[in-house]
């Protein structure tokens, strides 16, 4: 992953004394427990799930894996079993939902860490020496395009690693040939294809390259092996996900294909795919503060120039090929929410943004400075032409339709606006922020400085979306009563509510009853929750209840009330 064939030339490579090799790995072990921490704090306040219904439906797969109780999440979209099976060991060690939340954070800290000694890799690879690959790689680690999402039970905690750790493989076999690179990058890529559908995009480039360097007899054997590698993997990956499916969708999980039907074969439809990925895009550039912007540019001159070599131009190829597909599928599979994220949206190429920051970085600090400027210019107008195509189709829609802060965390820190999306604004604060970092690279021991200022703004980005001090609260139970029994969920019940205890409630899968057509709920179920319309009593909430049944307690969520009943045989 070379990547600036045209750079100025590095050092030659010399042994280095063992006393500074095992300087250089203490320091990428403290710089990883440095990034845990730094994660671990800014989720100290997280005890439960927030971006619901995503976070519960990973949670309650991976409690089902784990040989707990599932749930019907019919309706929803599919949570693919890859990310569970990771989540799935913190209900080994408790039933506890506040103390498993606690156990998945540490593990998407561990993942999100990970970045740092990757990128050191890459940063390596990309032509910096260990000084100045260790604070660029520290600095870029941090970004909010992995770390704020790495406080959520979210695929975006650990996809980023996959990404990064798939690409660094894939590139050292396209320059070497070995079988283990094949089949690491192949095992890397087909993991990710059951965590994601975004990962399913990835092998689709990941077998397309390997196609490529068989057509060029570059490594056949290792190619060989690892598209048989890929094929197993992602074999094995979608058995494990339909057992999944089975188990916890038995009504159907969300259909999504007639919509990526239509938005593929009508003119309307490309052009909500096409806008949505510029959107995406422009996200990405702005939400690493530029750097992404000079990433692309220079990656898409390589893929170009003529005298690039064969590994090089293949590493660029595919890195360009995610980029764009995964922002395309992404598009037209979403149907259009009325929410302003559906015309700018950051989370699925989130995944790719720290490979590309370390590349634009790598750039400003190698590159010769003509290079270098062409390459900033050419993020600044890549970020300019997304804005305005996203502007221009989106038009009165950027005002008119819902804006959820979730979805801009680095927009919201650039303008300081917690409630609207200003592309002008936003364009121009990362375009500064750019330029800042540009005038680093070319000062006195610029890859410190870059590094600093890095990590320094993405700190302090994330201190402005965490708030410096939150604080932890256990949560209440969800319902009162102790916690035995079955629960089941009026049908007629907003799906906010239902969802909302699907995680909190572990003793047993929330089941569900129709309570307007007067059947009683199932035998063995002590608890029901029905709807509480405004200005009904508690009392009356459930006319056609069996004999004996109480109300023990109300609440509400998203502004829907609710009370839930306890049977009169369960004490």
């Amino acid at each position: 992953m070379t990547l600036l064939t045209d750079a100025r030339p590095a050092a030659p490579p010399v042994p280095r004394p063992d006393g500074r090799r095992r300087a250089l790995i203490w320091l990428l072990v403290f710089g990883f427990l440095a990034q845990v921490s730094a994660r671990l704090w800014f989720a100290r306040g997280r005890t439960g799930p927030a971006a619901n219904p995503d976070e519960t439906g990973y949670l309650v797969a991976a409690r089902w894996l784990a040989g707990g109780p599932g749930g019907d999440l019919s309706g929803f979209t599919f949570y693919q079993g890859g990310y569970p099976l990771l989540l799935a060991p913190a209900y080994w060690f408790s039933r506890d939902p506040t103390t498993v939340y606690t156990i998945v954070m540490v593990i998407n800290a561990v993942a999100g860490a990970a970045l740092f000694p990757l990128g050191y890799a890459a940063a390596r690879r990309l032509g910096l020496g260990p000084g100045a690959a260790l604070p660029v790689s520290f600095g870029a680690a941090l970004l909010p395009a992995s770390a704020f999402f790495g406080a959520f039970a979210l695929t975006d905690a650990v996809l980023p690693a996959l990404v990064l750790g798939w690409l660094l493989a894939l590139d050292r076999f396209a320059r070497h040939g070995r079988v283990p690179d094949a089949v690491l990058a192949s095992l890397a890529v087909a993991y990710a294809s059951a965590v994601h559908t975004r990962g399913t995009v990835l092998l689709a480039v990941h077998l397309a390259a390997l196609a490529a360097l068989l057509v060029l007899r570059r490594g056949g054997r290792g190619a060989a092996a690892g598209l048989a590698v890929a094929a197993a993997g992602y074999a094995l990956g979608a058995a494990g996900n339909a057992l999944l499916r089975d188990a916890l969708y038995p009504g159907g999980a969300r259909d999504l294909g007639g919509v990526l039907a239509d938005r593929l074969t009508t003119p309307d439809g490309q052009a909500w795919a096409l806008s949505g990925a510029a959107g995406q895009v422009w996200y990405s550039i702005v939400s690493t503060w530029g750097l992404a912007g000079v990433g692309l540019a220079a990656v898409a001159a390589v893929l170009v120039r003529r005298r690039t070599p064969a590994p090089d131009r293949v590493t660029a190829a595919a890195a360009l090929a995610a980029v764009c597909g995964v922002a395309y599928a992404a598009s037209a599979a979403l149907p259009d929410e009325h929410r302003v994220g559906n015309f700018a949206y950051g989370r699925y190429l989130a995944c790719t943004a720290t490979v590309f920051a370390l590349v634009g970085a790598a750039t400003l600090l190698r590159a010769r400075p003509r290079r270098a400027a062409g390459a900033a210019a050419g993020a600044v107008a890549l970020l300019a032409g997304t804005a305005l195509w996203v502007g221009g189709y989106a038009g009165e829609r950027l005002r008119t339709h819902a804006f959820i802060g979730f979805d801009f965390p680095e927009v919201m820190f650039l303008t300081r606006d917690r409630a609207a999306l200003d592309l002008a604004e936003a364009s121009l604060a990362a375009g500064a922020l750019l330029a800042a970092l540009a005038v680093l690279a070319r000062l006195r021991r610029p890859a410190v400085l870059a590094g600093l200022a890095l990590a320094a703004t993405n700190l302090a980005a994330l201190v402005f979306l965490f708030g410096p001090a939150p604080e932890r609260v256990r949560p209440a139970p969800p319902l009162p009563g102790p916690a035995a029994g079955g629960v089941a969920a009026d049908r007629s019940l907003h799906w906010a509510v239902t969802v909302r205890l699907r995680h909190p409630v572990w003793w047993t899968a929330v089941g569900s009853f129709d309570a307007r057509r007067g059947r009683p709920p199932a035998p063995g179920v002590c608890t029901v929750v029905v709807p509480m319309p405004d200005g009904t009593a508690p009392a009356r909430t459930w006319p056609t209840r069996p004999p004996g049944w109480r109300p023990l307690g109300s609440g509400s969520a998203h502004g829907i009330g609710w009370t839930s009943w306890h049977a009169p045989s369960c004490g």
